[in-house]
């Protein structure tokens, strides 16, 4: 038993084998260790030997590489890629430095608005009442533009200002007896004024026109020698629609002709149609329209072709001898006498008027603003000033602003300013000479 149990045992104790291969397995990891660190150590070398053989041939001639060529266009193609983020830079820098002009364009005109309002509102109610007067009563003597006056200032403010600015009239009739037809010599000038109005154009001694500025407007003054040749011509359409001025003295071979009649005007946009008042052609009543308060009576011709300026009814006026007239005004100078008051309206204005030598003038001013807002003119104060000095004995004023115009052998002479391409309108007549 105890020789079994030695034999059984003796194995157990012999385990040399064991430890041999432990020894052998990490012998064996210590050789692929070398192996591995010989063979990086190799590759360390080759990697080395490839870099210096690329420096030595980026040193030669790169069309020999091929891969010097790749690399050159990666770079290129890099290069391109950085160029393009910095375009939309720069574009944006762009619009940002637009953008910052276009705001301070804004704030440039805000102020400038600002300062529009603020000057407005110092005008309308400082100290200077001039303003306040040219306001209200140019506005106020309109047609279609009152509403201007009415949405700065109240309506006791501009009846006290009108009040103010209030002309009156000389209450008397023409006297006809005092007007002598060609009763003037051509050589003696007692003024320089007589001598622009006497002194005919060589060739032409049916009329002549005179052209000045004077406080900021221009006079244009036909001035006629042979009252006989002035007529009233109406429109061909009258009551349905008006003509232009050019289309009506082309029709009647006018040599000049300027407007007559005032007309209905809603919103500035009439067609000329309706004369407002009397119209009165060849010793007849031909028109009855509304009577307005501009008008002040009857403005015409009577059989002698004297200026008759009159209050009385159209009837009475034909018994007394008109023979063309129309209603408008005011009657501006009668029998040699201006009218009193003041006047601040500046307007375009038309006039007709007469010397006691029978010469009558066509009288047309134009502003010097525009057809689309201020359009300037002549106060009556102003009118009544230059027409003294041309000894003026009757006049009266016609219907004015866009309707002012004056035609010479069918062309325009002043600058009319109705919304038209050319500044005309329609009509429903015409004072004309032929």
């Amino acid at each position: 038993m105890k020789e079994q149990k030695e034999k059984i045992e003796s194995p157990k104790k012999e385990q040399k084998p064991k430890r041999k291969s432990v020894s052998k397995t990490s012998t064996l990891l210590k050789k692929t260790k070398k192996a591995k660190e010989s063979k990086s150590e190799s590759i360390s070398k080759k990697k080395s030997i490839t870099k210096e053989h690329k420096d030595i041939a980026s040193k030669k001639e790169p069309k020999l590489s091929s891969r010097t060529t790749v690399c050159k266009k990666k770079k290129k193609d890099s290069v391109k890629k950085e160029s393009v983020p910095n375009e939309h830079e720069q574009q944006d820098k762009k619009r940002k430095k637009k953008k910052k002009k276009l705001s301070l364009w804004v704030v440039f005109l805000c102020f400038i608005l600002d300062l529009g309002a603020i000057g407005c509102l110092v005008l309308a109610y400082g100290p200077n009442e001039e303003f306040k007067n040219f306001l209200i009563t140019t506005a106020m003597s309109t047609m279609n533009h009152k509403y201007l006056a009415r949405m700065i200032y109240d309506e006791d403010t501009i009846q006290q200002v009108l009040k103010e600015n209030t002309i009156i009239e000389v209450n008397e009739e023409t006297n006809t007896d005092e007007i002598v037809i060609g009763n003037y010599e051509t050589h003696n000038y007692e003024s320089e004024y007589e001598e622009q109005i006497l002194k005919k154009d060589e060739g032409n001694n049916l009329y002549k026109i005179i052209h000045f500025q004077e406080d900021g407007c221009t006079f244009y003054i036909a001035v006629i020698y042979e009252p006989s040749r002035i007529h009233l011509v109406n429109s061909q359409y009258l009551g349905r629609r008006g003509e232009t001025i050019r289309e009506i003295a082309k029709k009647n071979d006018a040599i000049l002709a300027m407007n007559a009649s005032g007309f209905e005007d809603p919103g500035g946009m009439g067609n000329g149609a309706r004369p407002t008042g009397v119209v009165i052609k060849d010793g007849k009543i031909v028109w009855k329209g509304k009577n307005t308060h501009w008008i002040s009576g009857l403005i015409g011709f009577n059989k002698e072709h004297k200026l008759v300026l009159t209050k009385e009814n159209a009837t009475t006026a034909i018994k007394n001898g008109m023979v063309d007239a129309i209603s408008f005004g005011p009657f501006l100078i009668v029998n040699g006498k201006p009218i009193q008051g003041k006047s601040s309206q500046k307007h375009p204005r038309s006039v007709i008027a007469q010397r006691k030598d029978g010469i009558v003038l066509f009288v047309i001013i134009d502003g010097n603003g525009n057809k689309y807002g201020y359009r300037g003119g002549a106060t009556y104060t102003k009118v009544v000033e230059v027409l003294q000095r041309y000894n003026v004995y009757t006049a009266a004023n016609l219907d004015g602003g866009a309707s002012s115009i004056l035609i010479e052998n069918n062309k325009i002479v002043n600058h009319p300013v109705a919304y038209s391409s050319t500044g005309e309108r329609d009509h429903p007549n015409a004072w004309i000479v032929k």
